[in-house]
């Protein structure tokens, strides 16, 4: 059981060219067997936090508790965490059998222990035929595979992974994603995983907390943070696609853009009857081609594809403003199209704090 509390943490690193305040005051409840991923762009703090959870890092304020115990002043060695680095931090000179038995001979374990506790990593991971190669004989994903064992086979209450996919390429990291979800689903235990990849983060946690600037800007499901994302910048930032924004203003009982209009929605009357201006939010994927009885509809010129294959994205414009949309067809897209949206699928965002505003 591990259920892990960071309360009021802040931390700032100091340097010649002056200090910089890398988490401000942080507070977040990380439940006991869950899947969180720490989402953000590279400075904003993530890998700060964890490194500050393992005990590499101490905080210049707050509390952070594993259960009810707090562990601030508590060496890393005694946490009971396990951590997976970014460059997999192999031994050269060791096998794959004693990159994994390392931190069991380290704990003093007799030998009929450790050989149990390797075997039964190496067997979960796939890693059995591989036990008596050095590192430099595997591949990156089999490396990523032995720096996982290493951390299976201390049996932690909680395992922290600091982007430890970011070294492979496509299809491996897709592969490798699914592998440790499953690890997750087979370990039953606490995991906290660091990225920047916002189709990572989408599906591999089963909460995902958004950082930006030393802060939490959101914390939430998979789905809350795709669908009701709490300001513009968690709009912009999650998703492999991310949402688009437009500028509006209210007029009239009138939702007006530069590049379309339409009636203010019933259940936003209220709540917008005294702004002049919000921001709009549409996902891509909400930008259709085929009507599909949606209540706007709009001519764009199609100035660039990006063709992935079964998905393209489209690169839209009307009188110099620009959107993005993501199509699944196979007809031409050249020139000028009609587009179909549907005023229900916009998100509201307050022109000034940028925060959603929901409806009555």
């Amino acid at each position: 059981m591990a259920k892990l509390s960071l309360k009021n943490i802040s931390k700032t690193f100091n340097s010649k060219g002056g200090s910089k305040k890398v988490l401000n005051n942080i507070s977040l409840e990380i439940e006991d067997k869950s899947f969180c991923v720490l989402l953000g762009a590279s400075g904003c703090g993530k890998s700060t936090l964890l490194r500050l959870i393992a005990g590499l890092e101490t905080p210049d304020c707050g509390e952070i508790f594993i259960n009810d115990e707090n562990v601030v002043q508590k060496p890393a060695k005694d946490r009971d965490i396990a951590f997976v680095f970014q460059s997999y931090a192999l031994y050269p000179h060791m096998t794959v059998y004693e990159n994994m038995a390392f931190p069991l001979k380290i704990k003093g374990l007799d030998k009929k222990t450790i050989d149990e506790k390797v075997k039964n990593a190496s067997s979960i991971l796939g890693l059995d035929e591989l036990l008596k190669r050095k590192p430099k004989e595997l591949s990156g994903g089999q490396r990523q595979r032995v720096a996982l064992g290493r951390a299976i086979v201390r049996e932690a209450k909680i395992f922290l992974m600091d982007e430890p996919l970011s070294n492979l390429d496509a299809k491996l990291r897709a592969n490798m994603r699914v592998e440790i979800k499953k690890l997750h689903k087979k370990l039953n235990t606490t995991f906290i995983y660091v990225t920047h990849d916002q189709t990572e983060a989408l599906t591999m946690g089963d909460t995902i907390v958004i950082l930006n600037e030393g802060k939490i800007f959101q914390k939430g499901t998979p789905d809350e943070i795709f669908n009701a994302p709490k300001n513009t910048f968690v709009a912009s930032f999650s998703g492999t696609y991310p949402m688009n924004l437009i500028e509006a203003k209210i007029e009239n009982d009138e939702i007006k853009t530069k590049m379309f209009q339409f009636k203010i929605p019933c259940n936003y009357k209220q709540v917008l009857s005294d702004r002049s201006k919000v921001f709009l939010g549409i996902r891509p994927e909400n930008i259709k081609l085929e009507n599909n009885e949606f209540d706007i509809k709009e001519e764009f010129l199609i100035n660039f594809v990006e063709n992935t294959g079964a998905i393209k994205v489209l690169h839209l414009e009307k009188d110099k403003e620009e959107l993005k949309a993501v199509v699944n067809c196979n007809q031409n897209l050249e020139g000028s199209k009609t587009f179909y949206f549907n005023s229900k699928d916009f998100i509201f965002f307050d022109f000034y704090s940028k925060e959603i505003i929901n409806p009555l």
